[in-house]
C-alpha cells in the first residue's frame, strides 16, 4: 500500500480513465476490538462494487471481468493488520491501487471515469508529509515522514552508499597521511551526489526537509551543496543513516512537533491579518462560495472537522448523514478545490478555530 502522495502521483491518479473507474472508500480501525469488523466490511464493499459493475448496462462484459479481477488483486494486497484510519481502493481496466490513509473517510463505492481523490488529498494535507535526509560518511538515506512514522525511500537515487576502505591505507598510516573521514575529496563528492539527488526529489515532491547527521557532516553538506541550507532543519545526531525507522522517527519527532506548533501560530496570525484587511471568510457556506471563485489564498481546517450539508442551489444548508441529497464530504471537497486553485491548506488541532466554526480562510481579494 502507498505511504505517501506526491504531486506527480496525484496528477496521474486524477486523469480521466476508460469507464468504469471504481473507487472504494472505507473507514478502518487501528486497534482492537474495532478492527475486528474491518475484513467483513471490506469484503462486503468489494462485493457491492462488483454488483454495481454487473448491474451497469454501460459496462461491457470484458471490462466488467477486467475491473473485477483488478478489485480481487487489490483485495489480496490490503494489509488490515497495519490499517490506519481510512482505506481507498482504485480499480480501472488494466490497473489498481490501494492507499492507506491517516484520516477517516466515508464508506462508499463510486463508478465514474475518474477516481475519487478528494479524501486522499485531504488525508495527505492533514498528515503534513516531510523528508528526512540521514547523512553519514558511507551511507546517505532518505526517509518519507508523516503524522507518526517515517518509512525509508528505497528507490531512485537513495540510499547512496560507498566503501571507506582505501587500497593503500597501510602505507598512508605509516606516513601519517590518512585524512579525516569528512575532509577528503571523495567524501565531498559523495555529499555533492546526495545534494544533487535531493534537489531532484524536492523538485518533484516539495516538502519540509530535515537533515540528520553528525555536526561535521552537516557542516560539510552545507559547504558543498544547497539543500541543507535555508529552510532545511538540521538535526545534529549521527547513526541514523542505516535506521531503524523508529530511531529516525524518535530523532525527528521533537522537531516535527515544534514546527507544527509554529505553523498553528502562523496560521492564526494570517487569519487575524485577513480580518484586518477584510479578506476573511469562515463557515462552510461562505468558504465554499469563495473557493469556487478561486478567492481563497489560505484555508485552515480543524483536523477532525466534518459537516454534512445539502446544496439548496445557492447555499449549503445543514443536513443529516444518510439523507438522499446530503453531501457527507463537503469539507474534503473544499480542501481539494482549494488545492486545485493554488491555495495553501493547513490542518490545525481541534478547537483551534472554535470561534470561527471549525473552518476559516484568508482571501486573495
Amino acid at each position: 500500500m502507498h505511504p505517501a502522495l506526491s504531486s506527480a502521483t496525484l496528477s496521474q491518479l486524477r486523469r480521466q480513465r476508460p469507464y468504469p473507474a471504481v473507487t472504494v472508500l472505507m473507514p478502518t480501525h487501528r486497534r482492537e476490538p474495532d478492527n475486528a469488523q474491518d475484513p467483513v466490511r471490506l469484503r462486503n464493499l468489494m462485493a457491492e462494487a462488483k454488483g454495481q459493475l454487473q448491474a451497469d448496462p454501460a459496462v461491457t462484459r470484458d471490462r466488467r471481468i477486467d475491473v473485477a479481477e483488478q478489485l480481487d488483486m487489490a483485495l489480496a494486497e490490503i494489509d488490515l493488520v497495519h490499517a490506519e484510519d481510512g482505506l481507498a481502493v482504485f480499480a480501472a481496466p488494466g490497473e489498481h491501487q490501494v492507499w492507506s490513509l491517516g484520516r477517516t473517510v466515508p464508506e462508499r463505492v463510486v463508478l465514474s471515469d475518474t477516481f475519487l481523490t478528494r479524501n486522499l488529498v485531504s488525508a495527505q494535507a492533514a498528515e503534513r508529509p516531510f523528508w528526512v535526509l540521514a547523512v553519514s560518511s558511507d551511507r546517505i538515506s532518505l526517509w518519507s515522514g508523516g503524522a507518526d512514522r517515517v518509512v525509508e525511500e528505497a528507490g531512485g537515487a537513495f540510499p547512496l552508499t560507498r566503501s571507506l576502505e582505501t587500497p593503500d591505507v597501510e602505507r598512508k598510516e605509516r606516513i601519517g597521511d590518512v585524512p579525516s573521514t569528512f575532509s577528503d575529496e571523495q567524501t565531498r563528492q559523495f555529499l555533492r551526489e546526495a545534494d544533487a539527488a535531493m534537489r531532484g526529489v524536492l523538485k518533484s515532491d516539495p516538502r519540509t526537509l530535515y537533515v540528520a547527521g553528525e555536526a561535521v557532516a552537516l557542516a560539510l553538506l552545507d559547504g558543498v551543496g544547497t539543500v541543507a541550507k535555508g529552510a532545511a532543519t538540521h538535526i545534529p545526531q549521527g547513526g541514523l543513516a542505516a535506521g531503524p525507522a523508529d530511531a529516525v522517527w524518535q530523532a525527528v519527532r521533537p522537531f516535527v512537533q515544534a514546527r507544527a506548533e509554529k505553523e498553528v501560530v502562523d496560521v492564526l496570525g494570517e487569519l487575524d491579518k485577513a480580518r484586518g484587511r477584510r479578506a476573511f471568510a469562515a463557515g462552510v457556506d461562505e468558504i465554499r462560495q469563495n473557493v469556487t471563485s478561486g478567492r481563497v489564498a489560505l484555508l485552515a481546517v480543524e483536523e477532525n472537522y466534518r459537516e454534512t450539508v445539502r446544496d439548496s442551489g445557492g447555499h449549503l444548508l445543514p443536513a443529516e448523514p444518510g439523507d438522499l441529497d446530503a453531501l457527507d464530504d463537503i469539507i474534503d471537497e473544499i480542501v481539494e478545490r482549494s488545492l486545485d486553485t493554488g491555495a495553501e491548506v493547513r490542518f490545525v488541532p481541534d478547537g483551534t478555530l472554535a470561534d470561527m466554526g471549525g473552518i476559516a480562510s484568508a482571501l486573495r481579494y
